[in-house]
């Protein structure tokens, strides 16, 4: 009983923080509500975790993407998360103290990522509301990303609405829808995006 009222008190403290930062920074982050264990979990889901690469996660918010990433067998210290909202960076850095939380702009990497912008990653997982852009950053975002992994290897990405939030044919990427995710609020569509492999 003790430990359930724990649980529901942390998640509830979660979606305060959520609804905060949304009310702070409507553009940075793409709900009022945290995304589901279940959606984090099946974007984790195409992390290769013995590739001995690390994973780079975009938007982490509240950390829920971070704890499936986690349980899915990365070590912290390969992992670099990568939030917008100095709010989330506090409250993350208290949740994953070994992870590699980093404040910073998405859509900057290389200055955001500094010395460690050379890393390769095996998957990139990203939770940044790309709809609240326009199409032509949308693109050159995952166009920088797919740079930063090996061909073939995906960088996963939510969204809210019914299409993929980066087009197919504007660039040398393809598109895969992954799943549709009803048990999220609002429901929620995962695609990947990959280089083709030569």
């Amino acid at each position: 009983m003790k430990n359930g009222l724990q649980r529901l008190t942390r998640r509830f403290d979660e979606e305060l923080k959520f609804l905060k930062g949304w009310l702070d920074q409507p553009r940075a982050v793409g709900s009022v509500i945290p995304t589901s264990s279940v959606t984090a979990r099946r974007m984790a889901s195409v992390i290769n975790s013995d590739s001995g690469l690390p994973v780079l996660e975009l938007g982490p918010g509240t950390g829920v993407i971070t704890k499936a990433i986690l349980e899915r067998g990365i070590p912290p210290e390969k992992l670099y998360s990568i939030e917008y909202s100095a709010d989330f960076v506090e409250h993350l850095v208290e949740q994953f103290p070994d992870v590699n939380i980093i404040e910073g702009d998405a859509f900057n990497l290389d200055d955001t990522l500094g010395e460690d912008r050379g890393l390769v990653f095996d998957t990139i997982v990203s939770g940044v509301p790309l709809l609240n852009f326009p199409v032509d950053q949308r693109v050159a975002y995952v166009d920088d990303l797919l740079n930063r992994v090996p061909p073939g290897r995906p960088v996963v990405q939510l969204t809210y609405g019914p299409r993929s939030p980066v087009p197919a044919g504007k660039g040398d990427y393809v598109v895969e829808h992954l799943d549709f995710v009803l048990r999220n609020f609002p429901p929620t569509q995962l695609w990947l995006y990959r280089r083709p492999q030569a």
